[in-house]
């Protein structure tokens, strides 16, 4: 009798256990976005003053979609993600980009100048070629990523900035251009 309850015990002990760990027996999923979320390549346009950007490719080696919603770094007082679209002009304008950068399950999302980026504005000092420039990703379960980036030289892309509001002369928000923004050389 107290053998068949010892092995009773033994086995109630070990369901229990399996029950809790989930995802071996097709049991819920721990895994967040985040994980399963990698940045190759990443790099930082160097810049004196004002705004810059980030770069790299997202991989989602994942089941499901990922989408990073909102980014943040100590280098910068703001950080936006941002989408590159051909205005009527035929020039490329930077805008904040609506409901973010959606990395498909087992695919790519390409962060790129003249493209998608996330922009680092208000810099709090200038970054400099050879300097690490750390960033956290967030994402729409509310993971994050942490990315560390080297800091590069580079010029190219002329993107004009949207309008987002701003009326001031000067402050890349009235919509003529990075007028006072120091992208380190050319636009981002």
């Amino acid at each position: 009798m107290f053998t068949r309850l010892a092995t009773l015990a033994c086995a109630a002990a070990l369901l229990s256990a399996c029950a809790t760990t989930g995802s071996s027996s097709g049991g819920p999923s721990t895994a967040t976005q985040a994980s399963y979320l990698s940045v190759a390549d990443p790099w930082v346009k160097a810049a004196e003053s004002g705004m810059t950007a980030a770069f790299g490719t997202l991989t989602n080696d994942g089941a499901d979609d990922a989408t990073v919603v909102s980014a943040a770094s100590d280098v910068a007082g703001e950080v936006q993600l941002h989408e590159t679209v051909i205005d009527s002009s035929g020039q490329g304008t930077m805008r904040e980009k609506d409901g973010g950068f959606l990395v498909p399950a087992g695919g790519t999302f390409d962060l790129e100048p003249g493209g998608d980026h996330v922009m680092l504005m208000d810099l709090k000092a200038p970054l400099e070629a050879g300097d690490q420039v750390t960033f956290t990703l967030a994402f729409a379960d509310g993971s994050t990523l942490d990315v560390t980036a080297p800091v590069k030289d580079y010029a190219g892309a002329n993107e004009s900035y949207d309008d987002m509001g701003g009326d001031e002369p000067g402050d890349g928000t009235d919509g003529t251009g990075m007028d006072g923004m120091d992208m380190g050389g050319d636009s981002h």
